[in-house]
């Protein structure tokens, strides 16, 4: 605890794991938090003694959980995180919750102290259905743990309004869909009934926070590529207060943001473009004022990549896809330039005009930079993202491969120097494009799915995979899995190709991307594969990763470059002597 009036500090607890989701109760006497709790299982393995003065291998290690072990955790330690509740003047931490469930994430105290409010899967069977949890109270007293919500689907991130009255959280009714739009919804205490809460139209939102009138709630939300923040009314009424929220992503542009609000209703967010970082701006409404300036030392001294906006239709069905392009430093179009295609994950996920690294590294480089948001992404409405419902990939191939039409439309991109990469779904995409067209010089695959069927067999979440993303278990719909693989059609393959995945990587793991790897050199395909040592799905968590990452990917496709442009290099090495 830190004593903000003279700057002194106290260690409250020595804990043996850290604890996690720390929350004030309303006095300010307690404090909650969520931590692991392990579990020792005798290993039912029986092993006789060893002999005196032996020395035996490690005792072999007996697992019999469905999750064993989560991208960025590594193999999962026996045991479950539990709430705990503990004085603010330190002392000995008191379990509050117990059993083999999962306690964890966003925890609310009630009004008067008494009970603590909390999402959590207690559902017998849980390890099947990964994503029904359910909202409980927890009394501090009795124990006693009750059940505030029952549907079928996740309900998660409680918050008790100011006035004690309403408990605001997100979820959705669970139809198995690929993707689900979620819902802001607010449970009347007292009354003990639920409603949904009006919020942007056809769009996911994504966090809130309540205002301190208890009459209203902010929350952001993704559309058409951006984040915004508005600020909606119980009984409907909105306010949109931003419209470039995020940049904490880093590497790619992807979605999120932070937001808090003050006593007097003011928006203070993490705000972004496709040129600067993340800074803190803070709004009511009107024009956002900057609040921070971290890289004001840094910025205006580099020749950074412009980004614009663009929007075409798909070959496929005529749906308008948008998009964005990052321009060369200096950029002419009356010149030619490299196209680099980059891909992005998810597959349910959006890129936008928010600032990051790897396209403004890759732009830096010369290459024009197309990513774009294919059928599938969300921010566009729940018909759109869900148009890959167990159909990925399929037609959003079409929308990328426009895209680069459409581009080389403009009369500034160089035909023959076309390159496409991508990491996770997108790097899935990366290998799906390159067996459908021979049209890109070079190609880098990272952390893909290559094999429907062996990667729901050892990802992490296999369970939420087989149910969601296909119609049946890959012994069932061997033909499904098999027509969706990249690899299925690896002889159609002649582009050379990188392969780049963590060698800690659970979500798409590292086996997928040695499938790819050996099909190829099998091939004779002009391949190789870069492996980052401790990194995880992310890859880039740390800066050197991302660096390590961005010069593999220009190396590969700076040694495919096309043969004028070679030449080119010749005769400039040659007026040089």
């Amino acid at each position: 605890m830190l004593w903000l009036d003279n700057g002194h500090f106290l260690q409250l607890s020595h804990l043996p794991h850290y604890p996690a989701g720390l929350t004030w109760s309303p006095d300010g006497s307690m404090l909650a938090f969520s931590m692991f709790v392990p579990e020792s299982k005798p290993l039912p393995v029986k092993l006789p003694t060893p002999p005196k003065g032996a020395k035996w291998a490690d005792k072999p290690v007996f697992i019999d959980r469905a999750t064993y072990r989560a991208d960025g955790q590594g193999y999962l330690k026996q045991g479950h995180s539990q709430i705990f509740v503990l004085p603010r003047e330190g002392g000995t931490p008191r379990q509050i919750t117990s059993g083999e469930f999962d306690h964890s994430g966003t925890l609310s105290w009630s009004e008067d102290g008494s009970a603590i409010y909390f999402s959590a899967n207690r559902n017998p069977n849980h390890e099947l259905e990964p994503g029904n949890s359910e909202l409980y109270a927890a009394n501090l007293a009795t124990g006693e743990i009750q059940s505030l919500t029952d549907r079928y689907g996740p309900d998660y991130e409680p918050r008790l309004s100011p006035d004690g009255k309403y408990l605001a959280y997100l979820g959705y009714d669970d139809q198995h869909l690929g993707y689900h739009n979620v819902a802001l919804n607010v449970l009347d205490l007292s009354q003990g009934t639920t409603r949904v809460i009006e919020t942007a139209a056809d769009r996911s939102v994504n966090h809130f926070k309540w205002l301190s009138d208890s009459k209203r709630i902010a929350y952001s939300y993704d559309d058409f590529g951006s984040t915004k923040i508005a600020i909606t009314r119980l009984n409907g009424s909105e306010k949109l207060v931003a419209r470039d929220a995020g940049g904490l992503s880093l590497g790619r542009p992807y979605g999120g943001a932070h937001f808090d609000i003050s006593a007097a209703g003011e928006v203070v967010y993490t705000r972004t473009d496709g040129i600067h970082p993340a800074e803190l701006a803070i709004t009511s409404g009107r024009q956002p004022q900057a609040l921070t300036s971290l890289n004001s030392d840094l910025l205006p001294f580099r020749n950074m990549a412009q980004v614009e906006e663009i929007t075409y239709t798909s070959s496929y069905d005529g749906r308008e896809i948008q998009g964005w392009v990052a321009y060369p430093p200096n950029f002419d179009p009356e010149k030619k330039y490299p196209l680099l295609l980059e891909i992005h994950g998810g597959p349910f996920a959006n890129y936008g005009p928010r600032f990051a690294a790897e396209i403004q590294l890759f732009a830096a480089a010369g290459y024009v930079t197309l990513y774009t948001n294919p059928r599938g992404s969300t921010s566009y409405g729940h018909e759109f993202a869900n148009l890959i419902h167990h159909n990925y990939p399929s037609q959003d191939y079409d929308d990328l491969i426009s895209g680069v039409d459409a581009l080389v439309g403009q009369g500034y991109i160089d035909e023959d120097q076309l390159f496409v990469t991508g990491g996770s779904g997108g790097g899935t995409l990366t290998a799906w494009i390159i067996s459908k067209t021979d049209r890109f010089r070079a190609a880098v695959v990272a952390k893909p799915v290559i094999n429907w069927e062996s990667f729901v067999l050892t990802a992490d979440y296999s369970r939420f995979f087989t149910k969601y993303w296909f119609s049946g278990m890959p012994w069932e719909k061997p033909e499904e899995y098999r027509r969706r693989s990249p690899l299925t059609y690896v002889g159609n393959v002649e582009t050379p190709t990188l392969l780049l995945t963590g060698e800690q990587d659970y979500r798409t793991p590292i086996s997928e991307t040695e499938q790819f790897y050996q099909a190829l050199k099998l091939r004779q395909v002009p391949t190789a594969m870069v492996r980052i040592p401790g990194a995880s799905h992310g890859i880039a968590a740390r800066p050197s990763q991302l660096i390590a990452k961005v010069a593999s990917i220009l190396y590969w496709f700076d040694e495919y470059k096309s043969d004028a442009d070679e030449t080119d290099k010749a005769a400039v090495a040659t007026t040089d002597q």
